[in-house]
């Protein structure tokens, strides 16, 4: 049974006419050939289209700063002048920012507002006199409080 498993039987191989590496090869060209002409179809589309926004931009304002002639470009002087939210310039750096700045507030004391006598105090030290005072408490609905001085 061995024997007839290892002899070779023209029935088995390849189909010679299937795919030649000529074809293959030409295919790849062709290829790498389009997606140069789209690249380069989509520069110039691209280049184009910024042309016509040039040309086409509003007029500046007379309050404009002259010296900066593309409104679409805005210095990092200027950021501040535009509403909130902004877009982020560093991430990172303003998230880190943002949570030094909150951690900050819950590990510090402060005034919230002097005139009313309301301080901030670090949560830590909050929770600890809540565990020694508990949380302030309302009477329930329909009880009537104890009547001061009635006998």
């Amino acid at each position: 049974m061995a024997e007839e498993l290892n002899r070779e039987t023209p029935e088995i191989g390849f189909e010679h006419q299937d795919l030649s590496p000529r074809g293959v090869y030409a295919f790849l060209l062709v290829l790498a050939v389009g997606v140069i002409l789209v690249v380069l179809l989509l520069f110039a589309i691209y280049h184009a289209m910024d042309a016509y926004e040039r040309k086409h931009q509003p007029s500046q304002s007379p309050l404009v700063q002259q010296g900066q002639a593309d409104t679409r470009v805005v210095s990092p002087n200027n950021i501040d002048a535009f509403p909130q939210p902004r877009l982020e310039g560093n991430e990172r750096l303003e998230i880190n920012r943002f949570l030094v700045q909150e951690e900050q507030t819950l590990n510090s004391y402060d005034w919230v507002d002097q005139k009313a006598g309301v301080v901030r105090i670090p949560i830590d030290r909050a929770m600890q006199l809540i565990a020694q005072r508990g949380l302030p408490t309302t009477p329930k609905a329909g009880t009537a409080p104890a009547a001061a001085g009635k006998e």
